[in-house]
């Protein structure tokens, strides 16, 4: 945990954002995996963690805004538990930890609030969050005495927003744990890179990055991606053999122990070398990559930041005879978008895609900036005006998706930008991610954390070691 300073001015500010209220926070229980008491890792919520601190699981807390006063619920452990858990702090006392002077059992939360619902008091209904598991989205029902089905529609918007902003900005302290997500990402990847040779199976590297996260002590802050079929954006199996000629993309990120999250990619040739088509396309992506850093800046939005990499992508597809005319106009059209049908990146802090429970146009976009219906465009996660301290992944990519280039190829879409005939060449290749991790500062912009090898001389020279 951060010191208790640090979430008793969180909830203080939240409070002053908010002016009125009683905020219900509830954290998370233990999953069953297969059966009850075979569980799921315990991952704390997010928002519990971020006002509350606590990993413990079965807590609710409350802020109740207009008396001052925080609380926090749960019951203590008994002798049936400590036989399995062993001697474990009091309620009270992990309370106190977090600056919070208030206690009380579950069944004491339900009548705090079920005097509230009394019809002589006229104090509004609590305010939550948008629950994103079932056993929350029941006991909000139950405790606040709504019907299961309504339950999201009652989530405050207000809420919402007041969160968002400000869970957006990190601060120092934020910043350090995230790059030392980091540092453990980067003996990750460059472990990963070295096994990257013929004849190994995807699973071994998978399974090494795994390790290495534990040995930060946590676990990956997402399922690894392993893949030598980099056109499939997401791929989580693990069976292919790794062979020459092919590009493995390496998508996977970890958690510190206060669960602030990293998400690298890295995409490497099998074997150590590029050959010419391989350099070729990892150039274009890196200098879309590159570009993106460069331009980002307080200020700019996110959106503009993708069409400044966008059309670094256009400018060597363009050189390589794939697409073809203006690249404004390959670029406004969205032609380029064929091979790189996602958006550039998405904040990130407590969770890999930060706040993205609360909705991700909530936190992504505001009443200036608004998602585009445009295909690739319209999956850009986060298109808002940048702010010094948010932390935001630059995650440019190339994919050769067969069945999509068909399809276009088919409907003629983009015809007027796209050789179609030179593309067919290109159907077998793969795919190509790079991503990092960049800190948006006073006046600029900042790679998180040790450079992980990025440049093709470093990648085949770290894979060669």
């Amino acid at each position: 945990m951060f010191n208790k300073e640090t979430y008793m001015a969180r909830r203080e500010q939240l409070r002053k954002d908010m002016g009125h209220g009683l905020i219900i926070i509830p954290g998370n229980h233990e999953a069953p995996c297969n059966y009850r008491d075979n569980t799921y890792w315990f991952r704390q919520d997010s928002t519990f963690l971020y006002f509350f601190g606590l990993q413990r699981e079965d807590m609710v807390g409350v802020i109740d805004c207009d008396s001052g006063k925080d609380y926090i619920f749960a019951d203590d452990y008994d002798i049936d538990d400590i036989i399995w858990t062993g001697p474990l702090p009091s309620v009270k006392e992990l309370a106190a930890s977090v600056g919070v002077e208030n206690t009380g059992t579950p069944k004491m939360l339900r009548s705090m609030i079920g005097a509230l619902r009394s019809p002589t008091c006229d104090t509004p209904m609590p305010l939550y969050l948008p629950p994103y598991r079932a056993d929350i989205r029941a006991d909000l029902a139950e405790i606040i005495g709504l019907k299961y089905s309504t339950v999201d529609r009652h989530a405050s918007m207000e809420l919402i927003l007041a969160c968002v902003k400000q869970r957006m900005i990190k601060s120092a302290e934020e910043i350090a744990e995230i790059e030392k997500a980091i540092a453990t990402a980067y003996n990750m990847h460059v472990g990963a890179m070295k096994m990257a040779m013929p004849g190994r199976y995807e699973y071994e590297l998978a399974g090494f990055m795994e390790g290495e996260a534990w040995k930060g002590n946590g676990p990956v802050s997402f399922p690894v991606i392993m893949t030598i079929h980099g056109e499939t954006l997401h791929n989580h199996g693990h069976n292919n053999r790794l062979e020459t000629g092919r590009m493995l993309v390496m998508d996977a990120g970890c958690e510190t122990p206060m669960n602030y999250c990293s998400d690298i990619t890295r995409s490497v040739p099998v074997g150590g070398k590029f050959d010419a088509r391989q350099k070729a396309i990892y150039e274009i992506v890196l200098s879309a990559n590159l570009e993106a850093a460069a331009v980002t800046r307080p200020g700019i939005t996110y959106k503009e930041v993708h069409q400044a990499a966008s059309r670094k992508l256009a400018e060597g597809y363009k050189a390589l005879g794939i697409l073809k005319g203006n690249v404004d106009d390959i670029v406004e059209n969205g032609a380029h978008s064929l091979l790189m049908p996602h958006g550039l990146g998405h904040m990130m802090g407590l969770d890999v895609h930060d706040m993205e429970n609360y909705g991700q146009i909530n936190v992504g976009y505001d009443d200036e900036t608004r998602p585009s219906e445009q295909f690739g465009l319209g999956s850009l996660r986060c298109g808002r005006r940048l702010q010094p301290g948010f932390v935001i992944t630059d995650e440019p990519g190339c994919y050769f998706i067969p069945a999509l280039i068909d399809q276009w190829k088919a409907e003629g879409k983009c015809k007027d930008f796209i050789d179609f005939d030179e593309l067919e060449k290109w159907k077998d290749f793969g795919g190509i991610r790079i991503e990092d991790d960049v800190l948006v500062t006073d006046d600029g912009a900042r790679i998180l954390g040790k450079p992980i090898p990025k440049t093709v001389k470093e990648i085949e020279e770290t894979m060669a070691s």
